[in-house]
């Protein structure tokens, strides 16, 4: 959501791996570099020399290769040359929006086409600090600010995109500016200036409306500020400190974007739009000598957070954080020994300022080792006396991490490989909530519905919904997969054949089209498993990997609500598609002020063949937020994710034959006591 205008500039950005090692040759996946960002910028300036004081750059990524090209790559390399390195970029020129395709080892624009359909590309952070800039000026505005006795040095604006509620006619870029107080805080968020409308042209970049429709008390300053500094006593129990240590150094190398841990081998890249892409994921088979893939290509499509405050300057706070304002782009720089470990390895990235010049930004990933104390597998074995048999295996895995802070919220990314072959995602949610303020000062006097949870005085704390979209291209052993959805079913016992009266057994169903998989996950689902049709064990099994899903919600607004309408992608927690290189934005390309009809939703409204096919599964996990008084000041972090895990992928445990690492290992922790042989 909505940034304000105190931005630092190192933050106009679309992103690029830093390598942290000389790499003799880019990887087809690369995200651009800061060479590849300046040729852009020249080749598109170049092409529209007389647009130059009309001309933003709002999005460049990485045009990725097509996927048949670049497994064709891998698999003879090195003797073939990689894929042409090409760059996709959305612009602002000339009041009208390019889609263009720049082919960076030719240095020419391969396509350049104007958008005419619905929707607006993602906002750039200069042209939001501008528009919020706007209302130090205004003297309404300044207006409405002395007759609440407020001093308007101490006044900081954010952007607020503006959505869709059935106009027919576009209304041109624009987005509403809500205003927050400091004077004594940092916290601006706990400090809305309630009921002030300031609507702004980005185009012109003028304001073209004004509204100021009541007077709302602006909530205290005092028990917001979140800073250790500005603590005061009692304060809570003082923890003696936990060391991470590695003295052989890590377990993983980075060879410019490739990462090779343990058992697995992937590819990590940067996006302005999504943050992390993890690529070719593949994961080593000891009984078959051989890596074996699982996953092409994995990212965060899409962010749905709507608010469920209808009074007037809520009624559109319904964001699309990827689509609007750029997950990736709102990466922040990660704090040493604070959101990562003493044995973390840091990931730096380039930043392109709106006129698409690149500006570096350090630590946008940490990776490291985690060991958390938990087990990876265990047994006791007292059937067999004298002898006591124990054995334990420490579990150990490999984190990659990004944080996004879109506006209020911080969004913790972790990207966990484990040795047993799981991929785990967990996105935790932390950060200021978006409140509203008030004029009530306890719960007893609220006689009106007031669309949340009153957490503070005069402080209410909006009802919403985070709903998050992953793009996963599994290649589970290959392309050519199909997508299994089975349930428990129970099965009464009719004849004399047992004194037990029920059991259950598992009923399968392969989909055929994209209709067969979607799914509403809940209390009747049982296991959601991707596999190959064209490989199985020596049991005769499908090779495979299941998703094993975390909390799980579903939209509550009704499917005619214009949110919804846009959002029709979150209606099921599970889709599969065919894979479609142009189909990895859930809310579509242009998501401001979008209509839906550009969706994973319309995608699939085709219905195609998806069985024994190179497919995609989409995963959309959620919260409804209520909020609670431990939210205020500042929200404790609440997580969740999913789980991709082997299902039939190998003959039998993966990590049966695994030790633990040298400083682990003991009586404590892996353990044969029975004195057999």
């Amino acid at each position: 959501m909505a940034h304000s205008l105190k931005i630092p500039f190192f933050l106009f950005s679309t992103l690029s791996i830093i390598p942290l090692s000389h790499q003799l040759e880019q990887h087809p996946l690369d995200s651009l570099t800061a060479k590849e960002f300046i040729r852009v910028q020249a080749i598109v300036n170049q092409s529209h020399p007389t647009s130059t004081t009309n001309l933003t750059f709002q999005y460049i990524g990485l045009n990725e290769p097509d996927k048949q090209a670049v497994l064709s790559w891998l698999k003879n390399h090195p003797t073939t040359t990689p894929p042409p390195r090409q760059a996709f970029v959305v612009a602002r020129i000339n009041h009208q929006t390019h889609e263009l395709i720049i082919d960076l080892s030719r240095d020419d624009t391969v396509s350049d086409r104007i958008h005419h359909g619905f929707g607006y590309p993602s906002l750039t952070f200069q042209e939001q600090i501008d528009a919020d800039q706007l209302v130090s000026n205004h003297a309404p505005f300044l207006a409405a600010l002395n007759k609440r006795g407020l001093k308007a040095e101490k006044v900081v604006c954010g952007s607020f995109t503006v959505g869709w509620f059935g106009e027919t006619k576009q209304n041109g870029r624009v987005v509403k500016i809500m205003c927050y107080y400091l004077d004594g805080t940092v916290n601006l968020y706990m400090r809305p200036i309630e009921a002030i409308t300031v609507t702004v042209d980005l185009e012109a970049m003028k304001i073209i409306h004004f509204q100021d429709r009541l007077v709302v008390p602006v909530p205290k300053a005092a028990g917001t500020d979140y800073r250790e500094s500005k603590q005061k006593p009692p304060f809570g129990p003082e923890l003696k400190g936990i060391t991470v240590v590695q003295p052989d150094g890590p377990s993983f190398t980075i060879d410019g974007s490739r990462v090779r841990w343990a058992n697995w081998d992937f590819h990590l890249s940067f996006d302005a739009r999504v943050g992390p892409i993890v690529s070719l994921a593949s994961i080593y088979d000891t009984e078959k000598q051989e890596f074996r893939r699982v996953m092409y290509r994995g990212f965060v499509s899409e962010l749905f957070v709507p608010y469920m405050d209808l009074t007037e300057e809520w009624y559109y706070r319904t964001f699309f954080d990827a689509g609007e304002y750029g997950y990736g782009l709102c990466a922040v720089p990660l704090e040493p020994l604070r959101d990562c470990p003493a044995n973390a390895v840091y990931m730096g990235a380039f930043v392109a300022a709106q006129n698409g010049m690149p500006i570096e930004m350090p630590n946008v990933f940490c990776i490291f080792e985690r060991n958390a104390g938990d087990v990876m597998w265990r047994h006791t074995e007292t059937m067999i006396p004298p002898d006591l048999i124990t054995e334990v295996r420490p579990d150990m895995s490999l984190v990659v991490r990004m944080v996004s802070t879109v506006g209020n919220y911080d969004y913790i990314n972790d990207w966990e490989f484990k040795q047993i072959g799981s991929i785990k995602v967990t996105v935790g949610l932390t950060g200021l909530l978006e409140v509203r303020g008030s004029k009530y000062t306890h719960k007893d006097q609220i006689d009106e519905e007031v669309y949340g949870t009153l957490l503070a005085e005069n402080t209410l704390g909006t009802y919403h919904d985070h709903f998050i979209t992953y793009h996963l291209d599994l290649d589970v052993d290959g392309e050519p997969n199909s997508f299994v959805k089975s349930k428990l079913q129970t099965v009464k016992v009719t004849d004399q054949t047992s004194p037990r009266k029920s059991y259950w057994k598992v009923v399968s169903e392969t989909a055929k089209t994209e209709s067969d998989a979607k799914i509403k996950l809940g209390p009747d689902s049982a296991e959601v498993l991707v596999v190959n049709p064209n490989k199985r064990t020596n049991m005769g099994n499908f090779v495979g990997y299941r998703l094993i899903p975390g909390s799980v919600a579903s939209p509550l607004m009704t499917d005619d609500d214009y949110p919804q309408i846009r959002a029709a992608f979150t209606e099921y927690n599970v889709w599969v598609t065919p894979y479609n290189k142009s189909e990895k934005w859930a809310g579509g390309v242009y998501t401001d002020q979008s209509r839906g009809d550009d969706t994973l939703a319309t995608w699939t409204s085709r219905n195609r063949r998806i069985e024994n096919k190179d497919i995609v599964l989409w995963y959309t996990l959620g919260f409804h937020h209520v909020p609670y008084q431990e939210d205020f000041p500042l929200m404790p972090t609440i997580s969740t994710g999913f789980e991709l895990r082997p299902a039939n992928f190998f003959e039998y445990n993966p990590v049966l034959k695994v030790k633990g690492p040298n400083n682990v290992r003991g009586p404590n922790c892996s353990v044969s006591s029975s004195g057999l042989n």
